[in-house]
């Protein structure tokens, strides 16, 4: 009985951020022009496309941790990757280290095509 009552680790995790459907990290977008919008994909991915403004931050390059350790704080973020799990991961890392105004893309890329389509994408 108590396995059926357990909450998937990721689900838990994502309780803890502000997490956004597509639609809702579009209008976020628009509303604070002068956010920060990170692709944490590797290099090869953002390649292909990515959102329009975005900066890529590889989450499994060297230089990550110390990326992380340059942003400002106090600015807003919007933060994504291909599935949403190493957005996830991001936003808590964020978040853990002080940062209010973080904001992940539930779902990644993935929903963000399924939902929106190449919608403010640029390759």
């Amino acid at each position: 009985m108590e396995e059926f009552c357990r909450i998937n680790r990721w689900e838990m995790l994502k309780k803890q951020l502000k997490n956004l459907k597509p639609k809702e990290f579009l209008a976020m977008k628009k509303a604070h022009p002068k956010a920060i919008l990170i692709d944490c994909r590797v290099p090869k991915e953002f390649e292909t496309g990515y959102l329009k403004g975005a900066q890529n931050m590889d989450y499994f390059g060297e230089e990550f941790y110390n990326q992380l350790e340059d942003l400002d704080s106090d600015a807003i973020y919007l933060v994504y990757c291909r599935s949403g799990r190493r957005s996830l991961r991001t936003c808590m890392l964020m978040q853990n280290s002080g940062f209010q105004q973080v904001y992940n893309l539930d779902g990644g890329l993935k929903a963000w095509f399924e939902e929106l389509g190449t919608e403010e994408m640029t390759n």
